[in-house]
């Protein structure tokens, strides 16, 4: 059974100021989303289904529009504030999206396949997609527990234009992911790498230190979970207008109750991402990087 990709490109990129999602890197007028579905063609994924917001809807499709005609089964999922469980109502001031538990539970009618789940505006390499295809297809139960994630060197997802959020990774000695614990402020100082804790201390972190880049495998019995932590997050956060519900809170309530495993399967390709403005002039250096040495041709769609 091929995998399936699901693509989380519904956010409204405050940080970087406009579409990221659709924001250009490459020579050719490619995105960043364009090495991720060309990628995950060459890593014999079956379908990509895009989960977006209904305003941004046709600058998508028009972004899309004859690249993935005949190479692979494409669908659009809407993720909307308002598609929350029954007996609730959306704050009419909410700005933000719930999170990306939410926005992987708004696909699950349309992937009944293992599928892996990534941000639309990440870059992750040929061999992410070539790793979770593997191991996926290995494991390709629909009602299977056993997931997977790819994890990066710390030092390699850094912003050299401000702080950022990474899910640090603790493992057991089998590459079985144990928790997935969120730091919000990680930066670079004075030759090394700190995070800033909940009272404001600096604390270092290893270069080499796992973490997650919101690359994750999944069957579909992951929805059963989500429906079920969403449900009890929207009771106790239904007037909280900033809450979010993210997938290694997911992932750290189901590994807890021995539900699930979840296996590290570590990087062997460098990644990037545009969370700032300023993140854009080095995703355009890397990819013309890759193009000269011939990971990926000069117009990847020509």
């Amino acid at each position: 059974m091929k995998p399936a990709l699901l693509i989380l490109a519904a956010g409204i990129g405050s940080r970087y100021g406009g579409m990221k999602q659709i924001d250009q890197v490459g020579p050719s007028g490619e995105a960043i989303i364009d090495y991720s579905l060309y990628d995950a063609i060459r890593a014999g994924f079956g379908k990509i289904v895009f989960v977006i917001r209904k305003d941004i809807e046709n600058d998508i499709r028009e972004f899309l529009k004859h690249k993935l005609t005949g190479k692979i089964k494409m669908e659009f999922v809407h993720q909307e504030l308002d598609m929350i469980p029954e007996g609730y109502i959306c704050p009419p001031d909410r700005i933000k999206p719930w999170g990306t538990a939410h926005a992987i539970w708004v696909a699950g009618n349309a992937i009944k396949e293992p599928f892996v789940a990534i941000n639309a505006d990440d870059f992750y390499g040929r061999g992410s997609y070539m790793k979770m295809a593997d191991y996926l297809i290995s494991h390709s139960q629909a009602n299977s527990t056993d997931f997977c994630m790819i994890g990066y060197q710390i030092q390699n997802t850094l912003s050299d234009f401000g702080s950022v959020s990474r899910g640090i990774c603790e493992a057991d000695e089998r590459s079985n992911l144990k928790a997935v614990v969120e730091r919000t402020e990680i930066f670079r100082k004075n030759g090394g790498i700190v995070y800033r804790d909940e009272n404001a201390r600096e604390v270092p972190l290893s270069a080499e230190t796992l973490v997650s880049m919101n690359i994750w495998g999944f069957t579909p019995s992951i929805f059963t979970h989500i429906e079920q932590q969403f449900s009890e997050f929207i009771r106790k956060n239904i007037s909280n207008i900033k809450a979010e519900l993210y997938i290694p809170k997911i992932v750290n309530e189901i590994i807890k109750n021995g539900k699930a495993n979840v296996k590290i399967l570590p990087a062997t390709d460098e990644w990037f991402g545009v969370t700032y403005k300023e993140d854009k002039p080095l995703a355009i250096q890397n990819i013309r990087k890759l193009i000269e040495q011939g990971v990926y041709p000069d117009n990847l769609w020509k």
